[in-house]
């Protein structure tokens, strides 16, 4: 099982643009159980890169999908690391970077939006918008990404499908502008009705989704003729939506106006192909990436890329560490010897992969919009930039609000070394932030997380990783704000049970058990500098 192979032909900076055309470089968002694992399997078996759709639930006897790979994804389910998929569709090569979903993700699931030029947000058809939803949102807005919406498990019972763009365009702000409508409300899914030239298409069910559903399109008057009522009210809504303006426009939806709206059935592989072609029809093609000194490092420049993602322990044989690079501009070619922007240093290129899930395959060449895994790379943390002259620094990414912290401390006090280079590590990758309190000193840090889970999975890895068992004392603060030297004094002087804390990066950040107290504090000290941090829930 494996990816679609890239192009081996020789690369040149001409290349560049040409190739960034094909690429549609996107992540898929949505809250915990609303089937974004199960999508990225169908998505795959529609590319035809797989032969058979795996189960995601973790059931005895069952399959775990492709992406999913960590031995605690494997017991419990669920997606806890990102995983980058490349496959080829049509004349197109899709990259997509899989988010993981459970309720108590890492800051990891935001900063793979980082790398992304759409994002897929899929809805359950029964819960609607959810918290995690909103959360991810927030990032696709703070970064100006289009967004297409997929209302998926349409084959369950529901919300009805107007009640769904109405809660859609109250919630997020953007227009929904479906481009398929369902024939047959929510648990009785018939197929959809096509918006661009009012067919049918009608979804024939497969023994238990594993392979594609086949589709049969049908013009309006056998449309009519097969389903009746189910027919004519989706011809009736339809109309609805186009005497309110809902219609498609590629400019509106690449401005972060609008958001295309899909109905599937990603178990059952219904309305999977409609995604694929319109991922490829309307999702943008990378472009040049803007700099930190405000200016743009076009597609055709020389290379240039920023690590997104740092991952350790991917092979447990070797316990190698795996950088994730979104290719900015010029070509990748394998072996090249580029500049490390952090240090100035060179580095060499001799390890690079693509990853599909925890399969991997070595690749000569790649392009704007590719994500690559450079292995061994542990001259290399997250946000940092390699080029080839002339020299280019990006935007240093988004750090985003964790909401549960912990001290935590080694078990063996005979093993600080181990403990001091685990901490360190954990805190390169992003599984958790690092903060420094001066109440606690350099040996017991504080922890920050996005979701608890993420505790978990770092007293995992630093007992079985490296060797260094450690105890985690929760706190009971659940919001941060960003603050400064000024302000510091102030924050713990008039706030209750307040604290200040220092990131690895040397932020100041106040935290606090609640929002009350925060107001309250906000309210009478308006001069102290209280910033929130993306994703913040304030």
């Amino acid at each position: 099982m494996s990816a679609a192979p890239v192009e081996r032909a020789s690369g040149h900076a001409g290349d560049a643009v040409a190739q960034a055309a094909r690429r549609r470089t996107f992540a898929v968002i949505s809250h915990p159980d609303a089937g974004k694992s199960t999508l990225t399997e169908a998505l795959a078996l529609h590319a035809r890169v797989i032969g058979q759709a795996g189960a995601v639930h973790g059931k005895a006897g069952r399959r775990g999908t492709v992406s999913d790979w960590m031995d605690l994804e494997k017991q419990r389910g669920i997606s806890i690391t990102s995983a980058a998929l490349q496959f080829e569709y049509r004349d197109a090569v899709i990259n997509l970077l899989d988010t993981p979903g459970h309720s108590d993700f890492s800051e990891d699931t935001y900063r793979v939006l980082t790398a992304v030029d759409a994002a897929v947000m899929l809805v359950d058809a029964a819960k609607g918008l959810e918290a995690q939803t909103m959360k991810l949102f927030a990032v696709c807005r703070h970064r100006g990404i289009p967004v297409l919406t997929v209302i998926n498990k349409w084959d369950r019972p529901g919300l009805d499908a107007l009640e769904l763009m109405d809660e859609i365009s109250e919630r997020t702000g953007l227009t929904p502008t479906p481009l398929t409508w369902p024939v047959g409300i929510a648990g009785d899914f018939r197929g959809v009705l096509d918006r661009s030239d009012g067919s049918y298409r009608r979804f024939t069910r497969t023994a238990g989704g594993a392979t594609i559903a086949p589709e049969e399109t049908l013009p309006a008057e056998a449309a009519q003729a097969r389903e009746g009522d189910a027919w004519e009210q989706a011809v009736e809504e339809v109309e609805l939506l186009a005497a309110s303006g809902q219609d498609h426009e590629q400019s509106l939806f690449l401005a972060g106006v609008t958001t295309p709206v899909l109905f599937a059935s990603a178990v059952s592989n219904f309305g999977v192909g409609a995604l694929l072609d319109t991922l490829v029809d309307l999702a943008p093609a990378p472009t040049g990436m803007p700099t930190a000194d405000g200016g743009v490092r076009e597609l055709a420049e020389p290379f240039s890329a920023f690590v997104f993602k740092v991952q350790a322990g991917m092979d447990t044989a070797h316990r190698d560490r795996l950088a994730y690079i979104r290719i900015c501009s010029g070509v990748f070619e394998r072996g090249m010897v580029v500049t490390h922007g952090r240090t100035g240093r060179p580095f060499a290129t001799k390890y690079a992969q693509h990853v599909f899930g925890r399969d991997r395959e070595s690749l000569d060449l790649a392009y704007p919009g590719d994500v690559v895994g450079l292995v061994n790379a542990n001259a290399l943390a997250v946000g940092d930039t390699l080029y080839v002259e002339p020299p280019v620094e990006f935007p240093p990414l988004t750090t985003f609000a964790p909401e549960h912290f912990a001290v935590c401390r080694g078990r063996d006090t005979a093993k600080h070394k181990q403990f001091r280079r685990g901490i360190e590590q954990l805190g390169s990758e992003g599984v958790v932030q690092v903060l420094k309190s001066d109440r606690r000193g350099d040996g017991a840090p504080v922890l920050a997380v996005v979701g608890p889970m993420q505790f978990e999975v770092a007293t995992h890895r630093m007992e079985h990783e490296f060797g260094a068992p450690v105890e985690l004392d929760r706190l009971p603060y659940s919001i941060a704000m960003r603050t400064d030297e000024e302000s510091a004094p102030g924050v713990l002087a008039a706030a209750r049970n307040a604290e200040i804390l220092r990131r690895a990066d040397g932020e100041l950040l106040a935290v606090f058990p609640d929002k009350w107290g925060l107001r309250v504090l906000q309210q009478n000290k308006p001069e102290l500098t209280l910033e929130p941090l993306v994703a913040a829930q304030l």
